[in-house]
């Protein structure tokens, strides 16, 4: 028999919502992962510290919050959501919300691959330089030893995609990054021709 629980789960507050995982019914949402991503967050500020890493042409005033993109974005990619148009389902679902931190709508697709696509090779290094500083922070003390694994991770296309390139010796179109990591943590990934 399943060990079951009644016991409720309490992820604080947004505005007049609370943020609980229970039993009981009312707004239901089938994403629930999403909250341990967005608690990862609020302890480490890994959205915040992109967003202010980040050059944002628009003025903060007429648009989403750039904090709140990256966040949509990455806890999407958390849950197995990588391909931009399962954002057009998610962004009225109140967990997803809720766990960006907004009560409104998300951000739609067409946004959030203007977003990816109007990133330079500035904002690529800063985004670098962001996971860098986010590895010594974890760490209270300098490790005596660094182990790093650089590798190229192939990640093969399907359709016409922008900057696709032919790769020989896949015999396919792909995206080929290079990945630097030291242990679980990664450093950089350098997307490359």
């Amino acid at each position: 028999m399943p060990k079951c629980t009644a016991a409720r789960m309490d992820f604080g507050r947004l505005r007049r919502r609370v943020i609980e995982a229970n039993f009981q019914g009312g707004t239901i949402s089938s994403d629930g992962g999403l909250m341990l991503p967005r608690q990862v967050d609020r302890r480490i500020g890994l959205s915040a510290a992109a967003a202010a890493a980040l050059s944002d042409p628009h003025g903060p005033e007429r648009i989403t919050p750039l904090r709140e993109l990256l966040a949509q974005r990455l806890y999407g990619l958390c849950r197995g959501h990588g391909d931009l148009s399962d954002h057009a389902r998610l962004r009225a679902d109140p967990l997803p919300q809720s766990a960006v931190g907004t009560d409104r709508t998300l951000a739609s697709s067409p946004m959030l691959s203007r977003l990816e696509t109007r990133a330079t090779r500035a904002d690529r290094v800063a985004l670098n330089r962001v996971l860098l500083e986010r590895f010594i922070a974890a760490h209270a003390t300098p490790p005596a030893e660094l182990v790093l694994d650089i590798n190229a991770s192939d990640i093969p296309l399907h359709e016409e995609q922008e900057q696709a390139e032919f790769q020989a010796y896949y015999d396919h179109y792909r995206y080929l990054p290079l990945y630097v990591f030291c242990g679980q943590a990664m450093l950089a990934c350098v997307p490359r021709s």
